[in-house]
């Protein structure tokens, strides 16, 4: 198998643009950037998803409210893309919650 039909790595940083991501796979990356995420001991993170009819949103705010240690999720302020963007406040593991517990 050649490396490009593996997964893609990415690095882990505290913004991800969702732009480069077909709509059929958008919940499955912030599921598992979030996942990533939280792991690096990222505490806040921003997902861009644009501004568009709001279905990238929507989508975001789906995946979201199906994980427990999402403390918070807010629009972006206007200096980190408005409402283009959300910004999600993760909850640190601890010892009785690894990071890739839903």
């Amino acid at each position: 198998m050649d490396d490009a039909d593996g997964p893609i790595q990415l690095p882990i940083e505290d913004s991800l643009d969702l732009h480069t991501f077909p709509p059929g796979v958008v919940a499955d990356v912030v599921a598992e950037y979030l996942r990533a995420a939280r792991a690096a001991g990222l505490p806040e993170v921003r997902l861009i998803h644009g501004r568009g009819r709001g279905v990238q949103r929507a989508t975001v705010h789906a995946v979201l409210a199906e994980l427990r240690w999402v403390v918070r999720a807010y629009e972006a302020p206007p200096d980190r893309g408005g409402w283009g963007a959300t910004v999600v406040v993760l909850r640190a593991p601890d010892d009785k919650d690894t990071a890739a517990a839903d």
